[in-house]
């Protein structure tokens, strides 16, 4: 079974740090299974715990997250969403981060709706869900 949401490394953030509480609300209303990570943000969350100045308490909180939110691979699909949207957002000149591009890329492969704090960006991709909880 596939989640309803794929949540993106801002939210992963609050969530760890259980702020701010309209996003620890949400969530808490949500099954157990409705809401994954991308691969790509677990990346994302790995990278910055791994330069924080306190990494083992960092490499903790993470591991305790994703014992909570599944880390979801790449399809191989992915890649020709990810060469779409690219291709597209160029061509418009607005262009977004390479890992957001994968992160939109890997949502509509799995046709899940995207939880972010950085819907500018997002809303850039067309035909991407995008829901807000802050």
């Amino acid at each position: 079974m596939l989640p309803e949401y794929l949540i993106d490394t801002n939210i992963c953030i609050y969530i760890t740090k259980q702020k701010p509480p309209e996003v620890i609300r949400k969530f808490k209303k949500l099954q157990v299974g409705a809401v994954a990570m991308s691969v790509v943000n677990y990346g994302e969350l790995y990278y910055g715990s791994q330069k924080s100045a306190h990494a083992k308490k960092a490499h903790a909180a993470l591991e305790s997250l994703i014992g909570v939110i599944p880390v979801l691979p790449l399809p191989q699909d992915a890649a020709k969403q990810y060469g779409r949207i690219r291709s597209y957002l160029e061509s418009k000149g607005k262009i977004i981060g390479n890992n957001d591009l994968w992160i939109a890329a890997h949502c509509l492969t799995l046709n899940i709706t995207l939880v972010t704090n950085n819907v500018k960006e997002f809303k850039r991709v067309p035909k991407l869900r995008i829901e807000n909880w802050v």
